[in-house]
């Protein structure tokens, strides 16, 4: 696998301009906020139907779908790797562990827009909508991001 031309402030102005409906979920949306986890991908729940947007704006930087966009509809998600990789989560709604049903209008009109430099930002779940999206899988690492998120709601409104 070649590497990829890949740089984050540049693939964000990208979606950006292809006008992509995201947020940026997963741990790298804890490290946006600047929560001290790891991870080496990227995950993205994106409007159903900005597949095709998403991967134009993703191919500057060799990144490459493994499904097509019909693909992805059936499925609910995809990937977008080299040696990056960038997890796709396509679908309407979303059921957590616990049966709380998160629609993807909604939290994307809850977003928040975080500034990543002068003239980039990206776009992030509320704190409520990022815990929820946490619980959609039960993995311990999630437990521990929840747990972390909710310290982090609460010192915010101390």
């Amino acid at each position: 696998m070649k590497g990829s031309e890949f740089d984050e402030l540049e693939f964000f102005r990208a979606l950006a301009r292809a006008r992509v409906r995201y947020v940026l979920i997963g741990r790298r949306a804890l490290i946006v906020l600047g929560l001290p986890v790891m991870t080496v991908d990227y995950d993205l729940w994106i409007e159903m139907d900005d597949s095709p947007l998403l991967n134009a704006a993703a191919a500057p930087f060799e990144l490459f779908p493994n499904r097509t966009p019909e693909e992805a509809r059936q499925t609910g998600r995809y990937v977008l790797e080299n040696d990056e990789r960038v997890d796709v989560l396509v679908s309407r709604q979303q059921t957590t562990v616990d049966g709380q049903k998160l629609d993807f209008t909604g939290v994307h009109g809850r977003r928040a827009e975080i500034p990543l430099a002068e003239d980039v930002t990206v776009s992030l779940p509320s704190l409520d909508d990022l815990i929820a999206t946490k619980r959609f899988a039960s993995r311990p690492k999630d437990a521990e991001d929840v747990r972390a998120l909710e310290a982090l709601k609460r010192s915010r409104l101390e």
